[in-house]
């Protein structure tokens, strides 16, 4: 009889606890599917959120771009007429260089003509030190492999710049600014000459979008070793 009051006096001890455990395991599952029902409402306002707003459209397409560079320009179509009749010409006249320049970025290749006008204006350097540091600079930039732009140039001309660049003189660029420069004059030019960049200037019209182009496979100087040209490099 003991022994049975004992057990029933054990059993009521422990009823409380089992609640209060059970009211602990059921009540943190219901705060874990409130938190759920707060997340999963949360997304359906973002979703909704969404569909509602309106689009935006950003002009950064290709065509734009070189529609904006295209426009930036503004030569009367004479002179316009006159950077067909060499390449020189079209290098000599600021305006020529700059829409040059501008039509070589619609097909990221514009890494020759900035070699070119760096070499420009290296030759002017007069002091010593200016002439290291300018020389190094283009080397890095320029010529090394794997350089950030680097020119595709044979590499005969890359072997005997890389030995001078510790001691240059203001012509240790000149032969491979040559090089660049009848790359430059038989290839981006012909394309140049028939772009609408171009055409639109020499007729007078509006400048329109042209589509960028993909970097078209460079030629390398050995492949113009016949070609002859009797046009000034230098400025």
């Amino acid at each position: 009889m003991e022994t049975s009051l004992v057990f029933f006096s054990q059993l009521s001890m422990c009823e409380p606890k089992e609640k209060t455990i059970f009211k602990l395991i059921h009540g943190s599952g219901k705060e874990e599917m409130s938190k759920e029902a707060k997340i999963r409402a949360k997304e359906k306002r973002n979703r909704l959120s969404l569909l509602v707003q309106k689009p935006v459209f950003y002009d950064d397409t290709p065509s734009s771009r070189s529609g904006q560079l295209a426009k930036e320009t503004r030569v009367s179509p004479e002179e316009a007429i006159k950077w067909g009749e060499s390449f020189d010409k079209l290098l000599s006249h600021k305006d020529g260089l700059e829409t040059f320049t501008r039509f070589l970025k619609t097909e990221f290749s514009e890494e020759n003509i900035e070699f070119w006008i760096a070499c420009e204006d290296f030759k002017k350097s007069k002091d010593p030190q200016q002439i290291i540091r300018k020389a190094k600079a283009i080397y890095e930039k320029f010529i090394q492999n794997d350089a950030p732009q680097e020119v595709n140039l044979d590499f005969h001309t890359k072997e005997i710049i890389s030995k001078s660049i510790t001691q240059p003189t203001v012509h240790s660029f000149d032969v491979a600014q040559s090089r660049v420069y009848q790359l430059m004059e038989q290839d981006s030019y012909m394309r140049f000459l028939k772009s609408d960049i171009y055409l639109d200037l020499t007729e007078g019209r509006s400048q329109r979008p042209t589509n960028l182009r993909r970097r078209s496979r460079s030629f390398t100087y050995n492949e113009f070793q016949d070609v002859k040209s009797d046009v000034a490099i230098w400025l």
